[in-house]
C-alpha cells in the first residue's frame, strides 16, 4: 500500500527600498514548521530588475530551510537510535 502525503512551502516576499527579504515557510502533514530568511540588496549600480532580487532572497531562504530540515532530520535519527549520525546534504 502506497501513501501520499503533501508538504506545503510558502515563500513570502518582502521589498524595501534595494533590499528583497524572503521568508520560507514549511508546513508537514505531521504538523512540523520550519521557517527560514533570505536576504538580497540591489547594488546601486545595478540595474533596477526587482525580480532578480527576489530570486537571490527566495534562493537564500530555501537553501536555508533545506539545512533546517536537514538538521532536524539529523537530530530525529539520533534521537530514534541512541547515537549521533553525521548525514550528508
Amino acid at each position: 500500500m502506497s501513501t501520499t502525503k503533501t508538504w506545503r512551502v510558502e515563500l513570502f516576499l518582502y521589498e524595501e527600498g534595494d533590499h528583497t527579504r524572503a521568508d520560507a515557510v514549511l508546513h508537514t502533514d505531521a504538523g512540523t514548521e520550519l521557517r527560514a530568511s533570505g536576504l538580497a540588496r540591489k547594488h546601486p549600480a545595478d540595474r533596477q530588475v526587482p525580480e532578480i532580487g527576489d530570486e537571490l532572497a527566495s534562493c537564500r531562504a530555501l537553501s536555508e530551510l533545506s539545512h533546517l530540515l536537514l538538521v532536524a532530520t539529523s537530530n530525529d535519527v539520533e534521537e530514534n537510535i541512541g547515537a549521533g549520525v553525521t548525514l550528508d546534504a
